[in-house]
């Protein structure tokens, strides 16, 4: 499945000079644990999130205690006044993904990288949305009787040309059996294989048969009148 399919478009922004109370009311207000940071173009600058806001705090936490320390005439310089923006925080090196990606490419991204959320820009590097976990999951997560009409109706009908009344297909919680009868072994061994990279399908039984082993086919030579100079 495509990250378009999944991705959220209406997407909720900061900007980087905004305070880190606006970005964390945002948050909150939205029920979400990270925001995109971008320009006054749109442009994407940087994601604020949950961890951020962690390590901003433990920063201020240090910060307090050496303005202690300096009352007491034991630290001097080097202790900020000004209330921290989401730039001072954000994480701007941001790994991104092009419009067209697959949801399992986004999963091993995430994996990779150790994040919960990838920025999605199109051929321009113009951010036109964000993919997160939860958003993965749901391709996991389809309902039975979706993976059952994409392997009757995509896999056998559009890409194999099989016909769906051949196989009974089941599916239970993503977990598929195939049952019927083929023409070739090869297009038994194909709807199987195809089965298994459906968005939403856990495991694969096939208890499919065919009419003819192509896989064993040999094949014959010609009659010695049709052979030609170089024939073994």
């Amino acid at each position: 499945m495509k990250v378009e399919m999944l991705m959220t478009s209406e997407l909720i922004t900061v900007d980087r000079d905004a305070s880190l109370k606006e970005a964390a009311r945002r948050m909150i207000e939205a029920g979400i644990s990270g925001l995109v940071v971008t320009d006054a173009n749109g442009d994407l600058e940087g994601v604020i999130t949950e961890a951020d806001f962690v390590k901003a705090e433990s920063d201020r936490r240090a910060v307090k205690r050496a303005r202690l320390l300096r009352w007491f005439g034991q630290a001097e310089a080097g202790i900020p006044d000004s209330e921290r923006k989401v730039g001072d925080v954000m994480t701007a090196e941001v790994v991104t993904l092009a419009v067209g990606s697959d949801h399992a490419e986004a999963a091993r991204l995430m994996r990779r990288a150790g994040v919960k959320r990838i920025p999605i820009v199109d051929v321009n590097d113009r951010l036109v949305g964000i993919v997160s976990r939860s958003d993965i999951m749901r391709a996991f997560a389809r309902p039975d009787s979706e993976v059952i009409a994409e392997i009757l109706g995509h896999v056998m009908g559009d890409v194999l040309w099989i016909d769906p009344r051949l196989v009974e297909v089941r599916c239970v919680d993503g977990n598929v059996v195939l049952t019927g009868r083929l023409e070739t072994r090869t297009d038994a061994t194909l709807l199987e294989s195809l089965t298994r990279r459906v968005d939403g399908v856990v495991s694969v039984a096939s208890e499919l048969n065919w009419a003819v082993d192509n896989t064993e086919l040999q094949m014959v030579p010609p009659p010695p009148q049709f052979r030609g100079p170089n024939w073994p």
